[in-house]
C-alpha cells in the first residue's frame, strides 16, 4: 500500500486501521477459539506511533471495554517488542524458562533505535538511542538511493550477500553531546548513543562518486553490492559493538532483539558471536509490529494489577517507562 510513497503515508494508513480493525479482532477471536466471555481484558497500543492510527485502535478497545465491562490496558509499543520474547521459549532453559534480570533490550525497527536496561517487570531506564535516523529508517534511505525500493532492510540484505563488505569503511561519528530537536545524548553522555544520518550520508557521497544521484538513478559504474553490504556490516557492528558495551557496564545476564530490523541475518550472527549472554530473537513473524507482542505486556501489567481509565488518550511520543 505505501511502496509508491517510500514510506508511511499517514492519512492513508488511517483509513486501511479504519478498514481492518473490526474483521482483525473477529478474526483473531475465530482463530484462537474464544468467545468474548472468555476475555478478562483489553490490551492497545496506546503510543508511540501515528497518532491516527493509534486513535483507532485505542477507540476500538475503548469501544470493547465500555461493552463488555473489561478493564482497559494502554500498552507502549516499545515494551511489546520487549515482551515478544515471552512468547517464545528462548535460550532460556538455565534460567527456569524465562528471560533473567537484569537484562538489556536493543528495539531495533523503522522508527526506534533504543538500548533499554530491564531490572524486573515494568523497570525500564533507556540507556542509549538514535539521535537522528533510526537503523530501519536509514536503511530505507539507503535502499531507496540505491533504487531498491520499499521497504529497503529485507532489499540490502539480499544484494549484500554478493558484496564485500569490507569494501568502504563508513566510519561512525562521535554521539556524545549531539543533540537534534527532542533527541539529545542518554545521561549516559552518548556512550551508548547511535547516529546513522552520517552513516547515510556517507554512502550517498560514495554513490556520487561513481556517477549515481541521490534519487536512486545509478550509472553501471556504482557498486551497489559492495556499497550495500559495506554499510549493513557498518549498522550492524555499531549495534553489536554498543550493546556488548552496555552487557558489561550494567552487568546484564542476557540480551533480547526486538523490532523489525532484528530479523536481519548478519545482525543475528554478530550479535550472537559478539556476546558472552545468551542473545535472544523472536521469530521472524513477531519481528514486525504485531498484535501478540501487546498482548504479552499486557499479561504482565495485568498481574501487576495494572489498569487504565476509559479517559486514557493516545501519546504518539510515549517514552518507555512513562
Amino acid at each position: 500500500m505505501h511502496q509508491q510513497y517510500g514510506g508511511v503515508f499517514p492519512e492513508m494508513a488511517s483509513r486501511a486501521h479504519v478498514e481492518a480493525v473490526v474483521p482483525t479482532v473477529r478474526q483473531a477471536l475465530s482463530v484462537a477459539g474464544a468467545s468474548w466471555e472468555s476475555i478478562n481484558a483489553v490490551a492497545v497500543t496506546r503510543g508511540p506511533g501515528l497518532p491516527g492510527s493509534l486513535v483507532v485502535g485505542v477507540n476500538m478497545a475503548k469501544g470493547i471495554c465500555l461493552a463488555r465491562g473489561l478493564p482497559l490496558i494502554g500498552v507502549n509499543h516499545l515494551e511489546g517488542h520487549i515482551y515478544s520474547h515471552w512468547l517464545t521459549d528462548g535460550p532460556w532453559v538455565q534460567f527456569g524458562g524465562q528471560p533473567p534480570f537484569p537484562l538489556i533490550a536493543l528495539i531495533v525497527s523503522g522508527g526506534h533505535t533504543e538500548l533499554v536496561l530491564m531490572r524486573d517487570h515494568g523497570r525500564y531506564e533507556l540507556v542509549g538511542h538514535t539521535v537522528d535516523d533510526a537503523a530501519g529508517e536509514a536503511f530505507d534511505k539507503v535502499a531507496r538511493a540505491l533504487g531498491l525500493g520499499y521497504p529497503g532492510g529485507v532489499a540490502i540484505e539480499k544484494l549484500a550477500h554478493a558484496g564485500d563488505p569490507h569494501r568502504f569503511k563508513f566510519s561512525r561519528p562521535k554521539v556524545s553531546g549531539i543533540m537534534r530537536g527532542d533527541r539529545k545524548a542518554t545521561n549516559y553522555g552518548g556512550v551508548y548513543d547511535f547516529s546513522f544520518s552520517g552513516t547515510k550520508t556517507a554512502v550517498l557521497q560514495v554513490i556520487q562518486e561513481y556517477g549515481g544521484s541521490v534519487e536512486g538513478r545509478l550509472s553501471v559504474h556504482v557498486p551497489v553490492a559492495d556499497i550495500a553490504a559495506s554499510f549493513q556490516e557498518s549498522v550492524v557492528d555499531w549495534l553489536a559493538t554498543t550493546t556488548a558495551r552496555a552487557v558489561a557496564a550494567f552487568g546484564a545476564r542476557a540480551v533480547l532483539v526486538g523490532g523489525g530490523v532484528s530479523a536481519n541475518t548478519a545482525l543475528r550472527e554478530r550479535m550472537t558471536a559478539r556476546l558472552a549472554v545468551p542473545v535472544s530473537f523472536p521469530p521472524l513473524v513477531l519481528c514486525t509490529d504485531n498484535a501478540a507482542m501487546i498482548g504479552a505486556a499486557a499479561h504482565f501489567a495485568f498481574v501487576r494489577g495494572l489498569r487504565d481509565s476509559l479517559e486514557m488518550d493516545v501519546m504518539p511520543d510515549l517514552k518507555l517507562g512513562n
